[in-house]
């Protein structure tokens, strides 16, 4: 009978095939759109200067010139030990956020936890208040001395009561009857989280785990606060320096009436976006699906 049904094609009406085409134009022209930026992003860095002051930006490169990528990849090592420190924190601040993340969500889903109502209202009541920058750095410098420390770049990022919620709604939709029955085989805690939890939260895992990572790579002001060692800056504050040195060599040429038509400015900063977001996009095609249906449910059951 299986069989049977497997060979039969199911006909659709002329209107049903006109429908989906229409769908399929439509996102089409849709991706195409959220795509166009980032082509005219690329062909945007590897023009002249003087061609995007004069000339605009355009979707193929105008006077083509790479000096954007030569000042940014002039001395090779600082970028090489830039991407290594951000791959670093990403990775680590990513792991050990969703460590701490679902083990917290974990407890505070736990309808037999006594305190989880009061612990719950603990988290909440810090996204309405907090100590402040002042108080934050004074904690971080005088009494952890974390300064030039890479421990001050995954800290700050590693818990996010957002993320929180997010995941005890996926937590919350684990029936309780897969713990009860691990306790009756005999299975303590720590073996019931990672041998039952953890392996049903995939799609919540991937999908705050990609917030968490997306946070470490973009993350440049926790550097410029707590970093004076330029051998531990992340590959987004050593764009930001450089940038803001190139700014002021501008500005001391414009003061003195020298012509920097040639110094890359404008595609300095489109070859700085390329140069950050690459792994980003290589990485978030992994990750897709399990994101897509992580926000899905999240937004579902919440």
């Amino acid at each position: 009978m299986a069989n049977n049904m497997q060979g039969v094609k199911i006909k659709m009406s002329p209107s049903t095939k006109l429908f989906y085409v229409i769908c399929y134009v439509v996102v089409t022209i849709v991706a195409l759109a959220c795509l166009l930026p980032f082509i005219m992003l690329i062909s945007g860095s590897f023009s002249s200067e003087q061609a995007i002051r004069f000339q605009g930006y355009g979707l193929l490169p105008r006077e083509f010139s790479t000096a954007a990528y030569e000042l940014i990849f002039k001395t090779p090592i600082t970028v090489i030990r830039a991407y290594g420190v951000s791959i670093f924190i990403t990775v680590a601040g990513t792991a050990l956020g969703l460590l701490f993340t679902t083990m917290t969500a974990y407890v505070i889903a736990r309808q037999d936890f006594k305190y989880r109502n009061q612990l719950s209202f603990f988290f909440y009541f810090t996204t309405l208040f907090n100590g402040g920058m002042v108080c934050t750095y004074i904690f971080y410098i005088q009494y952890l001395h974390l300064k030039d420390n890479l421990l001050a770049l995954i800290l700050p990022s590693m818990f996010n009561v957002f993320y929180l919620l997010i995941m005890r709604t996926f937590v919350a939709a684990i029936p309780t009857a897969l713990i009860e029955s691990a306790k009756i085989d005999g299975a303590g805690e720590y073996k019931i989280f990672f041998r039952i939890i953890l392996p049903l939260l995939k799609s919540g895992l991937a999908t705050i785990g990609l917030f968490l990572a997306l946070g470490y790579w973009n993350d440049w002001y926790n550097a410029m606060l707590y970093m004076n060692d330029e051998k531990r800056y992340p590959l987004q504050y050593m764009l930001y320096s450089l940038m803001q040195k190139t700014q002021a060599m501008a500005a001391i040429a414009s003061q003195a009436n020298i012509q920097m038509i040639d110094m890359p400015s404008n595609s300095l900063k489109l070859a700085m976006a390329v140069v950050a977001t690459g792994p980003i996009v290589l990485v978030y095609p992994f990750v897709q699906k399990y994101f897509v249906k992580g926000v899905t449910v999240g937004s579902v059951k919440g």
